[in-house]
């Protein structure tokens, strides 16, 4: 009896302390996990913005989702989107918040990839900086390329 009360409370313990490890695990099987976006932060890419965070973080989720960028994760609670840089290239890429006072919000995208990090940086400079052009879908014709300047 003794070992089995022994080996049950080994259990625990071995269940409790490694309890985020299995989690990250499990995300990270179902393609989830934004720990790698957490780990490679501290060489993102950075830019502060005059908007407010809940501002800011609505405005960048619109311009990921109408350029392709597939959201994974939204956690307003860590102030993070997390992105596949599409649905066809699933290079993450992370999008961290944080706010620097009520009217500005410092941005940074992190990734493992520097073409992920670069590409998904400047799609959101330009687009909250009003420079991005409309996207011309498949199918439309070259007058309305023209009108739009592509």
């Amino acid at each position: 009896m003794g070992k089995i009360k022994l080996f049950s409370l080994i259990f625990i313990l071995f269940i409790l302390t490694g309890c985020l490890g299995v989690q990250e695990v499990a995300r990270g099987v179902a393609g989830v996990s934004t720990k790698v976006l957490e780990d490679t932060r501290k060489d993102a890419i950075r830019k502060q913005f005059n908007f407010d965070l809940v501002t800011t973080h609505n405005k960048v989720r619109r311009i990921l989702r109408d350029n392709g960028a597939y959201i994974y994760a939204d956690d307003l609670g860590k102030d993070l989107i997390a992105v596949y840089v599409s649905e066809a290239d699933t290079t993450p890429v992370g999008i961290f918040f944080k706010e620097i006072n009520p009217q500005n919000t410092l941005i940074e995208v992190s990734s493992p990839s520097t073409f992920g990090k670069e590409f998904i940086a400047g799609l959101i400079s330009d687009g909250l900086e009003g420079k991005l052009k409309p996207k011309i879908k498949k199918g439309e014709s070259d007058e309305k390329k023209k009108i739009f300047g592509d």
